[in-house]
């Protein structure tokens, strides 16, 4: 047997693995879900209700330290958001947004990031 048909036979034997939490991911994102939520947020840019679109935005919750790497969350999507309550003018408001799915939502430590970014930033991740 040549090395190459070795090669072959030993990619086909090793099958890839399944992604963590079984989602598929689509259009270079995570999932079909945010995905889905991208196109949104395109549509509302389109429409002026949203501004300033970015997504995997990186914030560092705890700094390196010695001997140890440092605590990153990477946010899902950033952006500004027109808002108007009643008859007082609009303003834009900033938000962080993730895309969570029921197992995602369940991770352990999903809820200390999202505790680490109100308390180092004052910032309330919206959860979609």
């Amino acid at each position: 047997m040549k090395v190459a048909e070795f090669r072959t036979l030993q990619a086909a034997a090793i099958k890839k693995k399944p992604p963590k939490y079984r989602n598929q991911g689509k259009d270079g994102y995570a999932s079909t879900k945010e995905a889905r939520r991208a196109q949104e947020l395109e549509l509302a840019v389109k429409a002026n209700v949203v501004r300033n679109l970015r997504r995997q935005v990186h914030f560092e919750l705890v700094p390196k330290q010695e001997g140890e790497r440092s605590v990153v969350y990477i946010a899902d999507f950033c952006y500004e958001e027109l808002v108007a309550y009643g008859q007082g003018p609009a303003f834009w408001e900033a938000v962080v947004e993730d895309v969570k799915s029921d197992a995602t939502r369940k991770i352990a430590s999903w809820p200390i990031k999202r505790k680490l970014m109100l308390q180092r930033y004052g910032i309330r991740i919206r959860e979609t």
